[in-house]
């Protein structure tokens, strides 16, 4: 018989700084913050014991810094966080196939399956807890519920390293009391709107008419929250969905003017959304080019190609065009970013085959070294410099092999 409760969030805990204690175990019960580490980054992950400061994921560094001088301050890596959370998958998967990934540490289970083999889901979450912390090395926060928004509810509400269970008929007792902020759509303008009509918790919302949610908010976005706050979610575990994009982006410490410097950033950002196009097993038809400049206007720019690429010499020749298009002569940019959408299986379209593409077989040449050697191990030509580049007065120049900037 299928458990009333079926649906599990399993959400790792300060995922980041969790994989970064166990690189270096000295880190232990230390503030470890990860990201947050130029003068404009942002923090991307806090340990337990750097939030007792009040440092949050998404705050700026700058700010991290006040409230804990004494924190330890780690540029991400990426690919030790995807090596982690490829285990984290694997032991989910272990008790059904039906695991829908939110992000690197998080993702949604449907366990109605599973329980004659595991348990309860219940007890499947317990053995989850336990084989997450074996296999990963990190610690997870389990929520079980009827639904899909209780279950995160629940493992929000139960982190860290602990386990929540709501049962079907207790959802809206659970759901009652909690701050109108919590439902998915409700951001900090639309909870003051509803603050206007004494409306601040869940179970607030639910006893308003829905007449009344309309006039306030619109017909769609009433109809939506009223249907969460009664603990209605329709939304199935959906195991896999093709991604619709891949991208990358930087914010620099210092604005850029410099066209050649910012070419040769554009290249890097290409490289890096080409190889992950090519470790995920797509193709791109469209290049996006964003911009930010100093005064923080965003500027994008998009091209669809005629084939599509997981070459970064392609993404890159469509960014550099869609750059000197862009209106203005020696702006100031705080941020670049490259993001390829319209993606295609790459099983699907062997044109490096078809084509005789060199720049292809030279980028897959390229990752094949680096996942022997290590990230970094071999680069373009025209990036050799990059590093070292910004942060020195004058930026070498340079067309050398194998993209020319110009």
């Amino acid at each position: 018989m299928r458990p009333s409760e079926p649906i599990l969030h399993v959400d790792l805990d300060a995922f980041y700084a969790g994989v970064e204690v166990l690189k270096d175990p000295s880190l232990k019960s230390k503030p470890v913050i990860v990201g947050g580490t130029g003068a404009r980054g942002v923090v991307a992950s806090a340990s337990y014991e750097a939030r007792t400061f009040g440092v949050r994921s998404a705050m700026p560094g700058v700010r991290a810094r006040r409230l804990c001088p004494e924190g330890v301050f780690l540029s991400p890596d990426f690919e030790a966080y995807r090596t982690h959370s490829n285990r984290f998958r694997e032991v989910l998967r272990s008790f059904t196939p039906l695991v829908e990934p939110i992000s690197l540490d998080e993702a949604f289970m449907d366990v109605g399956g599973a329980t004659r083999l595991f348990g309860s889901p219940v007890e499947i979450a317990a053995r989850i807890r336990a084989e997450v912390a074996g296999e990963v090395g990190v610690t997870c926060s389990v929520g079980v519920a009827a639904t899909k928004f209780v279950a995160k509810l629940a493992s929000d509400g139960c982190k860290p390293d602990g386990s929540f269970y709501v049962p079907a008929e207790d959802t809206l007792a659970y759901l009652d009391p909690l701050p109108v902020g919590r439902l998915w759509g409700v951001g900090e303008k639309t909870r003051d709107l509803l603050g206007r009509l004494a409306i601040r918790t869940i179970g607030d919302l639910g006893r308003t008419p829905r007449t009344v949610l309309e006039r306030l908010l619109g017909e769609q976005m009433a109809r939506h929250l009223h249907k969460l706050a009664g603990g209605v979610d329709d939304r199935d575990v959906v195991p896999y969905e093709a991604p619709k994009s891949v991208g990358h982006e930087e914010t620099f410490e210092h604005d850029l003017d410099d066209p050649d410097e910012i070419l040769r950033e554009l290249l890097a950002l290409s490289g890096r959304v080409a190889a992950r196009l090519r470790e995920d097993g797509y193709r791109a038809r469209t290049v996006t080019l964003k911009a930010r400049l100093a005064n923080f206007t965003t500027l994008t720019r998009s091209r669809t190609i005629p084939d599509p690429t997981d070459v970064g010499a392609d993404v890159y020749a469509v960014a550099a065009e869609l750059f000197r298009a862009l209106p203005g002569e020696r702006r100031r940019y705080r941020l670049l970013g490259i993001q390829a959408t319209g993606l295609v299986e790459a099983g699907a379209e062997q044109l490096a085959l078809l084509h005789g593409d060199r720049w292809g077989e030279v980028e897959r040449t390229l990752d094949r070294i680096e996942r022997r050697f290590g990230k970094g191990a071999a680069r373009p030509a025209a990036l050799m410099d990059r590093e070292r580049g910004r942060t020195s007065p004058g930026f070498r120049r340079t067309s050398d092999p194998p993209y020319n900037l110009k």
